[in-house]
């Protein structure tokens, strides 16, 4: 199934599918490590949401939600 990171909710993984966004921000998502293949899951999310927490090749990395929804991911079931 199919879904935006910026929608999972806590604890849910996937597989990251393709990354969106335009010149500096999708630069900066792959630089982040961010890539198509990339096991990631959502670790928390802030009160308000956003920013979010998620684990992506094994360290910790906060992404804000704009950036979230330029991430599509395929869900793991």
């Amino acid at each position: 199934m199919a879904k935006l990171l910026s929608n999972y909710s806590v604890g849910e993984s996937g597989v990251i599918s393709s990354v969106g966004g335009e010149g500096r921000v999708r630069r900066r998502l792959f630089d982040m490590g961010v890539t198509p293949g990339a096991e990631v899951t959502l670790v928390k999310r802030a009160p308000l949401g956003d920013p979010v927490e998620v684990t992506l090749r094994g360290y910790q990395l906060t992404l804000r939600k704009a950036e979230a929804q330029c991430v599509d991911t395929e869900v793991k079931k």
